[in-house]
């Protein structure tokens, strides 16, 4: 394994993915010094060769919001019925991930346990696995099996029935023959070195992220020690996902590889934050918010944003860079594209899309045409979009 937080990665274009089948990458503009690999037969590297190899992975984003969005979830328990009443919206999503440069297409089997969906739950996690796999094979991408948090520990703390729910989606994903596994969303980190025990009985390569903020787990627990534990318990990637903005998911990862490197342990790194600004969040994070979960639209992060955000997770040593709720495909490309002279391509979703308003060079109007430089992006203070706010933005003409 890489050794932990490696700064360095590989040099521009060297050991970076490539797209095969139907989806192939854009070439980089000439003034990037780099071209997009042409193709690379045979099978695709699993995800610890990949980032060993110091590549960066790109994860995806938002389904649970997004699809409420849609029309094809319902907010509350969150529960993703949506993969069999509506396989074509989640495919949908699922390419739109892939043509902006997602490398994981991990299945919308969040919640979708036996305790949350009765005699569903198999049903939902075979169609999603199945829906992960056709869309992943269009691209060089992989299929993660993914399982979040119980009810039930916070209950009464079983460590028995917890296990359980977690082997019996376990044993679909191995069905399914997965590439490797996903315990996302804990808050406590006793409760995901019990899923990452479970997931580890596969064999197949396990990481593990937690849904807290720089403030530790519900228990208290330092975001370093719950890196320790779940790389003791046998997690080769650890990080965290969903509840907190990309500013305090990478301060949370920050401690997390602090703590690691403390204890002597190696592991790669792994961030999905939000799509939303979320400074003002306790340790609950947005899910404490007022406008969660249907009022979260003025604190959307633009595509400016996210990109500073996978270039500050790319200096911090993480090289695999996604999202949760609220981080569109859009936010994806933007990550892509920050991290294009690193991965070697842009994604096809570039291909229409200027970098840094470059395509506004075209418009008619000449103050709209000033606005076709990363000078101008990089430094804009956005409206939340209500008026009168503090960053009221102003009309040009």
């Amino acid at each position: 394994m890489a050794a932990l937080g490696a700064g360095g990665g590989s040099s521009p274009g060297q050991g970076a993915g490539s797209w095969t089948g139907a989806l192939p990458a854009t070439r980089l503009p000439q003034n990037c010094g780099i071209m997009a690999p042409a193709g690379r037969p045979g099978a695709k590297k699993g995800i610890l060769e990949r980032l060993d190899g110091g590549e960066v992975v790109v994860g995806d984003g938002s389904f649970l919001i997004t699809l409420e969005k849609r029309g094809y979830v319902k907010a509350g328990l969150w529960t993703p019925e949506a993969v069999v009443e509506h396989p074509n919206a989640v495919r949908q999503l699922h390419m739109e991930f892939l043509r902006a440069g997602s490398n994981v297409m991990q299945t919308f089997t969040f919640s979708a346990s036996e305790e949350n969906m009765e005699s569903k739950w198999e049903d939902v996690n075979a169609a999603a696995c199945d829906l992960a796999r056709e869309v992943a094979d269009k691209g060089d991408a992989l299929v993660a099996g993914g399982i979040c948090q119980t009810s039930i520990y916070k209950q009464r703390k079983d460590e028995a029935r917890v296990k359980k729910l977690f082997q019996l989606q376990l044993k679909v994903f191995v069905k399914k023959n997965v590439d490797f596994l996903i315990a996302e969303y804990f808050e406590y980190a006793e409760e995901a070195v019990w899923a990452v025990e479970v997931l580890k009985e596969s064999g197949k390569p396990v990481a593990a992220t937690m849904c807290i903020g720089p403030e530790g787990d519900k228990h208290n627990v330092t975001p370093g020690e719950c890196a320790i534990k779940l790389v003791k318990a046998g997690a080769s990637i650890v990080g965290v996902n969903c509840r907190f903005g990309p500013e305090s998911s990478l301060e949370t990862v920050k401690l997390m590889k602090e703590g690691l490197q403390a204890a002597g342990l190696r592991a790669h790194l792994m961030v999905q934050p939000l799509g939303f600004h979320t400074p003002d969040c306790g340790k609950g994070g947005f899910v404490d918010l007022p406008e969660y979960p249907f009022g979260l639209e003025p604190r959307v992060a633009t595509r400016w944003d996210i990109q500073k955000y996978a270039r500050e997770a790319y200096n911090l040593g993480v090289r695999y860079i996604g999202g949760c709720c609220g981080l569109e495909p859009y936010h994806v490309r933007a990550i892509a594209e920050e991290l294009a002279p690193e991965r070697g391509f842009l994604p096809p979703a570039s291909e229409k899309h200027g970098s840094w308003g470059s395509g506004l060079n075209m418009h008619t109007k000449p103050w709209i045409r000033a606005r076709a430089r990363r000078e101008y992006w990089e430094n804009l203070l956005p409206a939340s979009g209500r008026p009168f706010c503090p960053s009221l933005s102003k009309p040009d003409v």
